[in-house]
C-alpha cells in the first residue's frame, strides 16, 4: 500500500498563533476547530500517552520528533480512557503503521477520539518560535482557514488560566487500586504490612497508579477537591497529590487541603502536586516561558549528585526563594538567594530555607537546562516533592526510585508511630544506577 494515498483527500487545516503567526498543513485527525494554548513536546516516542494524558487540557501539543504514528497505537499505553489535549500539531503523521503490538493506526485513534489535527507544519520553525515568544493562545481549524479572521479570534478566546481544568478531567468518585500481589508477598516476607495510600486525582495517570501499586501501596483515589477530613478519615499511610492541568491558583482549595495534611500524614506530590504542596508551604508560583514537555530534561539530585534524565509535562513551577530565608548553617555559610539553582549543584549543596508556617525546607532537586526547581523536602514533616514525572509514560526510568522513597518515609514514619522526632532526611538518597527495593532495608 503507497503510505501517501490517505493523505490525497485531507483538507487543508490552518493552525494560528495569537501574534499572528500561521502555518498551513493538512487535517489528519477530526475535521473542526479548537482553541488552546500551543506548547512543545520533545519527546521521541509515547504520541499516544502523550494525547491521554489529562495534564495535556487545554492545550494543543506540537510533537517536535518529526514522524509520529509509524508504530500505531495499543490499550496497554492509554494513561487515561479519553484524550484531553485540544489539538495536535505533527510534522510527518504515518497512516500505515508497522508493529507487532499495534491495534489500529494514530489518525485513526485520533479522530475515533474527536481530536483535531495537523500534519504538514514546520514543527522545528513552530518550536523556535514558541521558545522565543513563549506559550500562548492558539488554534487549529479546518472550517475557517482565513488567517485574519482566525487570529483575530484567538486574540478574542479565554486564556488558559481563565478556566479550572483540573475539575474537568479528575474523576468524580472514589475508588481503590489493589496492591500488586507480588510486591505484597515480598513485603510479608520482611515483616512490612501493607501500606495504604489516599491519591488525590488531579488528573492522575495511569502509570503513576501502576507504580504505586507495584511498590506494595493500596491506592484509595477520591476527586481533587476532597476535604482534608474525610482524607484522613481513611487513616492512610500516606497522601499523594497527583499531577493535572492548568493553573495551580484554579485549584487553591486542594492546596489548602494538602496544608491540613502536612505534618499528620507522610506526603508526596507530582508536577501540580508538587506545586500544590509548596504552595502550601507558602511558594509562589510563576508560569514558564514555555514550559518543560519531554522525556529529555537532566535533573540534578542535589542529595546524591546524580543526574536524572526526566520526563516532564508542566508550564508552572515554584519559585524557591520565596518560600523563606536561607538556613546559612545548612546552605554552607551563604544567606544570598540566587535565582539560577544551578548554583547549588556547583556548590554541592542541598540548601535549606526557613518558611513560615511548616518549618525548613531543602531543595533536592534542580533542572540543569535552566536552572529551575525540580524537587523539595519538608524536614520537619514526613514530605517530598517533584515536579517531573518518575512514573515514565513515556520517558525514561532513571527517576522510578522516587515511588521507593516514598515507601521508605511511610515505613519509617509507622515505626515512629507518627511522631515526627527523627523524621529520617535520607530516604530520597537512593543512586539512580542502584534503584533499591523498597522492601531492602532502610
Amino acid at each position: 500500500m503507497n503510505p501517501l494515498a490517505s493523505t490525497v483527500a485531507q483538507p487543508t487545516a490552518l493552525l494560528a498563533l495569537e501574534d499572528g503567526t500561521c502555518f498551513f498543513g493538512r487535517a489528519c485527525g477530526v475535521c473542526g476547530e479548537v482553541f488552546g494554548e500551543v506548547v512543545f513536546n520533545t519527546s521521541m516516542v509515547g504520541y499516544q500517552e502523550v494525547v491521554t494524558d489529562p495534564s495535556y487540557a487545554g492545550q494543543i501539543v506540537t510533537l517536535t520528533y518529526p514522524q509520529v504514528g509509524n508504530y500505531g497505537v495499543s490499550k496497554a499505553v492509554m494513561q487515561s480512557p479519553r484524550t484531553h489535549l485540544r489539538g495536535l500539531v505533527v510534522r510527518d503523521m504515518c497512516h500505515t503503521p508497522s508493529n507487532w503490538q499495534s491495534e489500529g493506526s494514530f489518525p485513526d485513534f485520533l479522530r475515533d477520539r474527536g481530536v483535531v489535527a495537523i500534519e504538514g507544519v514546520d514543527t522545528r520553525a513552530l518550536t523556535l518560535h514558541i521558545r522565543n515568544g513563549g506559550a500562548m493562545r492558539a488554534a487549529i481549524s479546518i472550517t475557517d482557514t482565513d488567517p485574519q479572521s482566525l487570529v483575530a479570534r484567538i486574540r478574542a478566546s479565554p486564556s488558559i488560566r481563565a478556566h479550572n481544568f483540573v475539575e474537568d478531567v479528575s474523576e468524580r468518585g472514589e475508588r481503590t487500586i489493589p496492591a500488586r500481589p507480588k510486591a505484597l508477598r515480598a513485603r510479608k516476607e520482611s515483616g512490612l504490612p501493607k501500606l495504604r495510600v489516599v491519591a488525590y486525582d488531579c488528573g492522575m495517570k495511569r502509570g503513576i497508579e501502576d507504580e504505586l501499586a507495584g511498590v506494595g501501596c493500596e491506592v484509595r483515589v477520591v476527586p481533587f477537591d476532597t476535604p482534608a477530613s474525610r482524607v484522613l478519615s481513611l487513616n492512610p499511610d500516606g497522601v499523594f497529590f497527583s499531577n493535572g492541568p492548568g493553573d495551580p491558583g484554579q485549584v487553591s482549595g486542594t492546596a489548602r487541603a494538602a496544608e491540613e495534611i502536612l505534618g499528620t500524614a507522610p506526603v508526596f506530590g507530582i508536577c501540580l502536586g508538587n506545586q500544590l504542596l509548596s504552595m502550601a508551604a507558602g511558594s509562589h508560583i510563576e508560569k514558564l516561558p514555555f514550559g518543560h514537555h519531554g522525556g529529555n530534561e537532566p535533573v540534578m539530585n542535589l542529595l546524591t549528585g546524580k543526574v536524572e534524565i526526566t520526563a516532564q509535562n508542566h508550564n508552572y513551577g515554584l519559585v524557591f526563594h520565596s518560600m523563606g530565608p536561607l538556613v546559612p548553617e545548612l546552605c554552607g555559610g551563604e544567606t544570598a538567594h540566587v535565582r539560577d539553582l544551578r548554583h547549588w549543584a556547583r556548590q554541592g549543596l542541598a540548601p535549606v530555607v526557613q518558611t513560615a508556617r511548616h518549618g525548613r525546607v531543602r531543595l533536592t532537586h534542580v533542572n540543569l537546562n535552566d536552572g529551575t526547581p525540580e524537587g523539595i523536602q519538608f524536614l520537619d514533616m514526613p514530605g517530598f516533592c517533584v515536579q517531573y514525572h518518575p512514573e515514565s509514560r513515556p520517558g525514561p526510568h532513571d527517576s522510578g526510585y522516587l515511588f521507593d522513597a516514598f515507601v521508605r518515609l511511610m515505613d519509617a514514619w509507622r515505626r515512629r508511630s507518627g511522631r515526627s522526632e527523627g523524621n529520617p532526611s535520607d530516604y530520597l538518597a537512593i543512586d539512580v544506577r542502584d534503584r533499591r527495593s523498597p522492601h531492602a532495608k532502610a
